[in-house]
């Protein structure tokens, strides 16, 4: 018969024999941490799990841990006990293991109350869209904008109690906010606190709810507020007006507004960053021969130059003309032009023979074209319509 090895109880938590019952608590929470089924799935871990508890139990035994020092094993058959002798399973909630160790009590004695909520409770942030136009954007404004948010009940000022009436001590809790529930486990029987579900954790009830906030002690209210929007602001951006958004529950301080910018698109300019761009359209000829534009800029008109021999695609930079840079003392961004030269759709008779004639002048090939007439006599007729 095979003599049963006993197993190193000290070993399995990594403390020393002299370990104190709070070095072995403090061991035992950080490998069930590590090795608990709800955070380590694995099989390996589930069985490394089974003798961390099990060498937890024999070790906070006086009695069992004896036994270990003397050389045997309280687990072996025989030996009295084992993994289950608690009347807990091998596996413990692992919430309850959290609860026993930083909840209102645990094996080792009660630990500290956490005590009845506040009522008073700061507010959520609130968020509104502002739609602006480009040049509202680009060089901002002071808009008035409505809001409707939760703010303190002008009845009973956020005590949520109709008048004449206060809150009153709740007889389930009796003010703590908790109720405490007993539970046998491998650990022994623990105390755990839950909040009150009779006063929701507060400690206390309002029998008479004030009739105008049902005892949230804050109501719903549409309220006008000017915002200042910055020269430069871009689509997207939020603008945070402190303290303006929701009152918290009891009357708490309110959380903040943001304003967020959504830019209209403009019917001429597209914007990137602090830059501006704009297409136009230029004639064959003028792109030739050069010209001058005068354009609609954000500030007004502004003559441009498009100098001869210009090419299809080119891009004019008009320094300046963009948008404030946020922030940024007075500088701005640039007006880029996108030039779009375009080729004639339509020659007649005469107009083709110009072109052809300049072609001549130019030395540029004319490429024949098998069927008769060149190449400008073919595109002119393409333009008229003929075959």
């Amino acid at each position: 018969m095979r003599a049963h090895v006993a197993k190193d109880y000290y070993g399995i938590l990594g403390v020393a024999k002299d370990a104190t019952p709070d070095d072995l608590k403090k061991a035992y929470r950080k490998l069930a941490r590590e090795f608990h089924p709800d955070v380590n799935p694995s099989p390996e871990a589930q069985e490394k799990f089974k003798e961390i508890n099990a060498a937890f139990e024999v070790l906070s035994d006086p009695q069992k841990r004896q036994i270990v020092d003397l050389g045997g094993d309280p687990l072996a058959p025989g030996g009295g006990g084992g993994a289950g002798a608690g009347g807990a399973g091998p596996f413990m909630d692992f919430q309850d293991i959290m609860d026993a160790f930083f909840g209102a009590s645990g094996p080792m004695g009660a630990g500290p109350r956490r005590g009845p909520r506040s009522r008073v409770r700061p507010g959520s942030d609130a968020i509104l869209r502002l739609d602006l136009d480009l040049e509202e954007a680009a060089f901002g404004l002071e808009s008035p904008i409505t809001v409707d948010t939760a703010t303190v009940c002008g009845t009973c000022e956020g005590s949520g109690a109709a008048a004449g009436s206060a809150p009153v001590t709740c007889d389930t809790c009796e003010g703590s906010g908790e109720v405490q529930s007993v539970q046998r486990t491998i650990l022994g029987q623990m105390v755990t606190s839950r909040p009150c579900a009779t006063c929701s954790g507060f400690g206390t009830v309002i029998p008479n709810p004030c009739p105008k906030c049902a005892g949230d002690g804050r109501v719903r209210s549409r309220r006008t507020l000017t915002v200042k929007i910055p020269a430069g602001v871009e689509d997207g951006m939020r603008i945070r007006l402190a303290g303006q958004g929701e009152v918290g529950p009891g009357g708490g301080p309110a959380g903040d507004l943001y304003v967020e910018i959504h830019e209209r698109p403009h019917d001429v300019f597209t914007r990137k960053g602090d830059d501006l761009h704009c297409k136009i359209k230029v004639p064959m000829t003028a792109a030739a021969l050069g010209t001058n534009l005068t354009l609609k800029t954000l500030d007004g008109e502004e003559s441009v130059d498009v100098n001869p021999g210009t090419q299809p695609g080119s891009t004019l930079r008009v320094r300046g003309k963009g948008v404030p840079r946020l922030r940024g003392g007075g500088a701005r961004g640039d007006l880029f032009v996108h030039l779009d030269v375009r080729t004639p759709t339509k020659l007649d008779a005469e107009q083709g023979e110009l072109l052809q004639k300049l072609a001549q002048l130019r030395d540029e090939e004319i490429v024949e074209v098998k069927g008769g007439g060149g190449f400008f006599s073919r595109m002119r007729d393409a333009f008229n319509g003929h075959a």
